[in-house]
């Protein structure tokens, strides 16, 4: 297993430069994802040197890794113990590191089955505003008790702290894979999904592409076998199309217009709009290639009790996440204050206001 290298006191080293020149900083890992959320200005931090599998306890199913280690090295050490991380994380190119798919929060098709990034992070140790080094929660679940102040950095686009490492929660592989497909309309792809939600069924995916209805079944060789029979449909390639739509590399994906990721509750009708959509979640996460003004699509979504976020494309110096409400917005700030109290951290990635 590769130790890597820690980096830590160089790290803190910047930080502390930083706080006392009243530079911000724009922390960096493989830069995969730099595209997600406001563009920040700032000194570039390279986190990516600080790399290295801290500890992997197979039969504990914990694993502390530090943020600047490639998510491929990752899952390249769980799938040699036939492991896995439960969130399926995409990539979106080949530097990916663990500290971007923390501080981005994004999970794969798996996500509603088996639960989010945030759900299996154990603990993580940070470097917080005023140079400190933090560490929060442990490596086993008795530990992860209380404010589950780690998990904050699940999607806080780094602006919080200078992650170090972080300790997850793993899963073991299931023994079997299978998707099944059929075609069908938008609606009657919905009220299946949320059938099949209900039933007691080993699902891991389940997607619309505009035109076929995708369900993936995952876990022991009987239960899957039952689910099929149950489901029924025909028999596709599982690990593929669910890679490709992990790494938003299906054709769907391809076009130059605004990418908006929409989040709404799995049994909300379909969208009251014409652009392209790919459903995913179950139909709770919705892709939706619009040039729409996005106050009206925001209201669309809203009124269907979801939230917008302009994930790829369009103007980034407009709202990129939904407006919060004035009491989650002080909440924030609040957050903000306390970790990073000079702001030196990603500052505007997340929200102008931050």
């Amino acid at each position: 297993m590769n130790s890597g290298q820690d980096l830590s006191t160089e790290l803190r080293e910047h930080v502390l430069q930083a706080a006392a020149e009243d530079k911000r900083l724009e922390l960096l890992g493989g830069g995969t994802k730099r595209f997600y959320g406001h563009p920040t200005t700032g000194v570039p931090l390279e986190i990516s040197g600080h790399r290295g599998v801290v500890t992997y306890e197979p039969k504990e199913l914990v694993m502390t890794v530090r943020a600047g280690t490639p998510l491929a090295w990752v899952e390249q050490a769980l799938a040699s113990e036939g492991q896995m991380l439960p969130f399926e994380p995409p990539h979106l190119g080949d530097r990916a590191t663990v500290g971007g798919t923390l501080a981005c929060g994004i999970s794969g098709p798996r996500r509603p089955f088996t639960g989010a990034v945030r759900d299996f992070v154990l603990g993580a140790r940070i470097i917080n505003g005023r140079g400190d080094i933090l560490r929060f929660g442990g490596e086993v679940m008795k530990n992860v008790a209380g404010y589950d102040t780690a998990r904050l950095m699940a999607g806080s686009l780094g602006t919080l702290g200078v992650v170090l490492d972080v300790s997850f929660k793993v899963l073991p592989l299931p023994e079997r894979e299978l998707t099944l497909s059929r075609e069908c309309s938008q609606p009657q792809a919905l009220a299946e999904m949320n059938r099949l939600a209900g039933r007691p069924l080993p699902l891991s995916g389940a997607c619309y592409d505009g035109r076929r209805l995708h369900i993936r079944l995952s876990g022991s060789s009987l239960a899957v076998a039952a689910g099929k029979n149950h489901i029924g449909g025909d028999e596709g390639h599982s690990q593929q199309l669910w890679q490709d739509l992990r790494e938003l590399s299906l054709p769907f994906f391809n076009s130059p217009q605004p990418l908006w990721r929409l989040s709404v509750p799995a049994s909300a009708p379909p969208l009251e709009c014409t652009d392209k959509q790919f459903l995913d979640w179950g139909g709770a996460q919705r892709w939706l290639v619009s040039q729409a003004p996005p106050e009206s699509i925001r209201t669309m979504v809203e009124k269907l009790g979801g939230h917008a976020t302009l994930f790829r494309g369009g103007t980034r110096n407009q709202r990129i996440f939904h407006p919060l409400s004035q009491p989650l917005m002080i909440l924030h700030q609040r957050l903000k204050q306390a970790f990073d109290p000079k702001g030196l951290f990603n500052s505007g990635r997340l929200f102008p206001e931050l």
